[in-house]
């Protein structure tokens, strides 16, 4: 079956880094665009970014441009998320999608496979 496993979370200080991997298996992760969205307490799941199946294109939500990066490794079935200059606002499970479609989407639903999430906290 289709697993998705994030990795990468804990606890940073504000203007710290961190990088968050999500690996996935039991899917051809070539032909998928990938996204990564967060979800903090008493808050709606939102978007932060996505790749599209080549890699050659990026976007990502006004709240993070510039300051997190979204890339992929179709040799490692791996996507990453470089997060710089955090901010306590940054503080949230972050979870990364699979987007069968290739294209992938700011929107939730659009996205076939989910993982566990994984917690980052920036907190001085």
């Amino acid at each position: 079956q289709v697993q998705l496993v994030e990795s990468g979370g804990g606890l940073v200080q504000p203007g710290g880094s961190l990088k968050l991997s999500c690996a996935a298996s039991g899917l051809t992760f070539g032909s998928y665009a990938m996204g990564w969205f967060r979800q903090a307490p008493g808050k709606e799941r939102e978007f932060v970014a996505a790749v599209r199946w080549s890699g050659g294109y990026t976007y990502y939500a006004d709240s993070v441009k510039g300051r997190f990066t979204i890339s992929r490794d179709n040799a490692k079935n791996t996507v990453y998320l470089q997060m710089n200059s955090l901010k306590p606002e940054d503080t949230a499970v972050y979870y990364c999608a699979a987007d069968s479609s290739g294209l992938g989407t700011v929107i939730a639903t659009v996205y076939d496979y989910w993982g566990q999430g994984t917690q980052v906290t920036v907190s001085s």
